[in-house]
């Protein structure tokens, strides 16, 4: 296990090396989400998710949402890696004609599920995804992360509601819970703490962790596949920025570029080279 997470944590420091890379060369982008969400799309892509490269569209795959697609970025830096395209193609985020938007969009990029750009969504699309396997025979899991922000979407809660009556087991929810949103603290906003209670009332399976810490988030995931009977849900505590301390709990940095000098101070923190 030890190893298993060493690695994992290698491949999320490449991540954040990514993001802070691509979204500097951009010029555009959700640096503070896409970080916090960094170690939650490393577990998946890297050690959970079956999923197969050179076949995307199988139909048996796992599927991923990123309902909170503003942090692309961690995302397009997992498939990268993963080898769904080149690791070359990811400075040219947000830029015309290329096939990283600033939102994912499943009719442009090797191995997006779902299309984002209005939030809220991506529950009710995975929770439809878990149906549709359903009936077509296939036992494949469908894994959400949304943000703790867009939870205050109400559509998210009639997916919460459906997702129980009809036991969709097969459909796991991740909140990437860094407590800010583009508005400020999400509790000033909303006042929508605490969060897990919101879930147990609606009949799911519920967890919560440190979003931060891989064994905490393999063996919650571990255990919400266990759970056949109802949907599940993982509380992910995070931070916003994560791995780049001058960035970390600073909602400027929701969507902000680095300068050339904090480009070189956060390589010089996350071991990457300035290119």
């Amino acid at each position: 296990m030890q190893e298993r997470i060493r690695q994992l944590e290698e491949h999320a420091r490449q991540i954040r090396i990514d993001i802070v890379t691509m979204i500097h060369k951009a010029g555009d982008g959700h640096p503070g989400a896409s970080l916090s969400a960094a170690d939650l799309v490393t577990a998946l892509y890297f050690d959970v998710m079956n999923m197969d490269p050179n076949a995307p569209k199988k139909a048996d795959r796992d599927r991923f949402i990123l309902s909170k697609g503003h942090a692309c970025p961690c995302l397009y830096a997992a498939l990268a890696r993963r080898g769904y395209f080149s690791p070359d193609k990811l400075p040219s985020l947000r830029s015309l004609e290329s096939h990283l938007q600033g939102h994912p969009d499943m009719n442009k990029t090797p191995g997006i599920d779902s299309t984002s750009g209005s939030l809220g969504n991506g529950v009710s699309i995975g929770l439809g995804m878990v149906l549709a396997g359903r009936l077509t025979g296939h036992d494949y899991f469908t894994y959400v992360i949304t943000g703790d922000g867009e939870i205050e979407e109400g559509i998210v809660w009639e997916a919460a509601m459906a997702a129980c009556k009809y036991k969709a087991g097969r459909l796991i929810v991740l909140v990437d819970n860094n407590g800010i949103q583009s508005g400020g603290p999400v509790q000033e906003v909303s006042g929508l703490y605490p969060i897990l209670p919101k879930w147990e009332a609606f009949g799911w399976h519920c967890q919560e962790i440190d979003g931060h810490d891989f064994g905490q988030i393999l063996a919650a995931i571990e255990k919400a596949k266990a759970c056949t009977d109802r949907p599940s849900v993982i509380v992910a505590h995070t931070i916003k920025g994560k791995g780049v301390p001058f960035m970390e709990g600073d909602n400027s940095w929701h969507k902000r570029v680095p300068t050339a000098q904090e480009y070189q101070q956060a390589m010089s923190i996350l071991g990457g080279a300035c290119s």
